[in-house]
């Protein structure tokens, strides 16, 4: 049979007549879903997130500007956001995360306030300032990782006699989508000091557990504070001795002692060491993932999360605006990455990554969660 035009009259007639309807149902609070199924359910993700780099020697005269013009006490947290361009005005690095670079100088302080929002602070450049949660202080050293979990009391300050600058990484938005956010003020600029340094790490961080633990923060981890040089030497260790992921290299992921889960209940922390030489085979994930470099340099390729896994396609290579790297015809990203830049990978963007030198990286995502609702998806080249 054949297929019969239907005249255009018939068409314009239809068309209004459904119109009428859709309007009619906005007083009566109803939409008809055939006209946004494609949007609400593709067939592959929907993506606005984008690759995105900020370099260490970029970035850092502003912090050394806002420095200058407004204290730490006076902006609440000197920070600046590190906004994807695919969110620009939403204060998000990805679709569920936030990261931001925050600055103390000496003799500041940060006051004390809390909040539902779980936090992490990775130690960029600087040390001798401190971060104190409920009671317990621990001095920042660059490398560190040290949680904020939710709905603790915490304060910074600086003692020390140099700047201090440290990544935050926050589940901001995953709150907001939750609606569920809640903060307060301390009525004391910075808290008592109740516990000794370290006291923490003591209990719950030598392969050994109080003879009843309790974890003092819920789900998260009752370590707040994971040294580097612990973090370091175990990762080196392995680069040197043990077989290498393929696509990760010698990693190791954060960890809370009591459960064996995430140390933070929400956002997935991990160290990673990339050998000298050692090229990563390409990977996906669907949990898009902020990157810290510590030390060493690599090249990063990032293509495009509709692309396929094997090898990226090669084009011509053009500055990519506003991300500081180069694009191909294709959408593929590249970047050479050096000590206190940060990078994003958006989900289910194909990731490699070849190391100049020994190339350590810190990163944060949310896998967590996407775990929990069972929707985490991985892929990775065969070998």
């Amino acid at each position: 049979m054949k297929n019969v035009a239907i005249p255009t009259a018939a068409n314009d007639d239809t068309s209004r007549r459904r119109q009428a309807l859709y309007d009619s149902m906005q007083p009566a609070g109803l939409t008809p879903l055939w006209e946004v199924l494609h949007s609400l359910v593709p067939q592959q993700p929907a993506v606005r997130t984008r690759p995105a780099l900020w370099r260490w020697e970029e970035v850092r005269p502003f912090l050394d500007d806002a420095g200058r013009l407004i204290t730490a006490e006076e902006a609440i947290r000197r920070v600046l956001i590190l906004e994807n361009p695919g969110w620009r005005g939403e204060s998000r690095t990805t679709g569920t995360l936030y990261a931001g670079l925050q600055l103390i100088l000496p003799g500041e302080v940060a006051p004390s306030h809390r909040h539902t929002q779980s936090a992490l602070r990775f130690v960029v450049d600087g040390a001798g300032a401190y971060t104190a949660v409920n009671g317990e202080r621990t001095v920042m050293h660059p490398g560190d990782f040290i949680i904020t979990p939710h709905w603790t009391w915490h304060d910074h300050g600086n003692e020390g006699d140099q700047p201090v600058v440290w990544l935050d990484g926050l589940d901001i938005p995953m709150i907001a989508f939750f609606e569920s956010g809640f903060a307060e003020n301390d009525s004391a600029r910075s808290q008592k000091v109740t516990s000794a340094e370290g006291t923490s790490l003591a209990r719950f961080g030598a392969n050994m557990l109080p003879l009843q633990p309790r974890s003092p923060f819920g789900a998260t981890s009752p370590i707040f504070s994971y040294p580097y040089e612990r973090s370091r030497e175990a990762v080196a260790h392995l680069a040197a001795h043990a077989e290498l992921d393929p696509s990760h290299g010698a990693a190791l992921r954060y960890v809370n002692p009591l459960t064996g889960g995430w140390a933070i209940p929400t956002i997935a922390t991990r160290l990673q060491l990339l050998p000298r030489g050692f090229a990563t085979r390409g990977s996906r994930t669907t949990a898009g993932t902020v990157y810290s470099v510590v030390e060493g340099s690599a090249n990063v390729t990032i293509s495009p999360s509709t692309g396929p896994l094997s090898t990226p396609r090669t084009g011509a290579g053009n500055l990519a605006s506003g991300n500081g790297g180069t694009r191909n015809d294709d959408g593929v990203i590249r970047y050479r990455v050096a000590p206190k830049d940060h990078f994003v990978v958006p989900p289910w963007a194909r990731l490699e990554m070849s190391a100049d030198s020994d190339c350590v990286l810190f990163s944060f995502s949310d896998a967590p969660l996407q775990e929990a609702a069972g929707i985490l998806r991985t892929a990775e080249e065969d070998s």
